[in-house]
């Protein structure tokens, strides 16, 4: 007969056999994840690709750009009101200069209710009405050129060495143009850019229709002289 202390010790022994198995089985379990996470993991690392460095862009991306063949100045910016029924409109009218600083100039005028909308208007407006002025070698104008636009009267005379002598809106004009060695003179009391700028253009567009002019009349006098004297002889 088995008495009751052997069979209490028979039931102990096997609630340890069990519970250490159970602990195995869950430690192996455990186990398992973490080497399966593991491998999957290192698997994943060597599938994926290479990683690609986007082009870093070059500070110097905007001077890369292509630059316009001419420079342009604002030398005007008025704000013009206009009374309507609801109130007053506010517009811009700019004033703008252009040149390639090799012998072509142009000035334009560009009205809108944006700053940014009248440049591009004025802008344009100075791309059309573009003039080339004949110069020297050094730069200068073949002779003295005056011109009176309204109330402004300007001149313009060849000053060998002295640079540009000029003062006002009469001075961007020249410079944008190119030309050099000159000396010019407001001769009106108008303070008005925008008159002084055109008359300014108007003056460098005649120094051509001058020299032709001039070169014409003196070729029309020699025929003349020439005709005379074969008039003369057969007489």
């Amino acid at each position: 007969m088995t008495t009751t202390t052997e069979t209490t010790m028979e039931k102990k022994n096997d609630t340890d056999a069990s519970t250490t198995n159970a602990v195995d089985a869950n430690t192996a379990t455990i186990t398992g994840v973490v080497d399966t996470g593991t491998a999957r993991g290192s698997a994943r690392d060597g599938a994926r690709p290479p990683r690609r460095q986007r082009p870093r862009r070059s500070r110097n991306s905007r001077d890369d750009r292509a630059r316009s063949e001419f420079d342009q100045m604002t030398i005007d910016v008025r704000r013009v009101a206009r009374v309507v029924a609801g109130g007053r409109r506010f517009s811009f009218s700019v004033t703008v200069v252009i040149g390639d600083r090799k012998g072509r100039v142009g000035v334009g005028l560009g009205k809108g209710t944006d700053t940014a909308l009248a440049i591009e208007k004025a802008n344009r407006d100075a791309r059309r009405h573009l003039i080339q002025i004949p110069r020297t070698k050094s730069g200068s104008i073949l002779h003295e050129a005056s011109a009176k636009y309204t109330s402004s009267c300007i001149t313009i005379a060849p000053s060998p060495g002295r640079g540009i002598v000029a003062g006002s809106a009469m001075r961007i004009v020249i410079e944008l143009s190119g030309v050099t060695d000159v000396v010019g003179k407001i001769l009106s009391r108008s303070k008005n850019k925008l008159t002084i700028t055109r008359a300014t253009v108007r003056a460098l567009a005649s120094v051509r229709a001058e020299r032709v002019s001039a070169k014409t009349s003196v070729d029309t006098q020699k025929s003349k002289e020439s005709s005379q004297q074969v008039q003369s002889v057969v007489s």
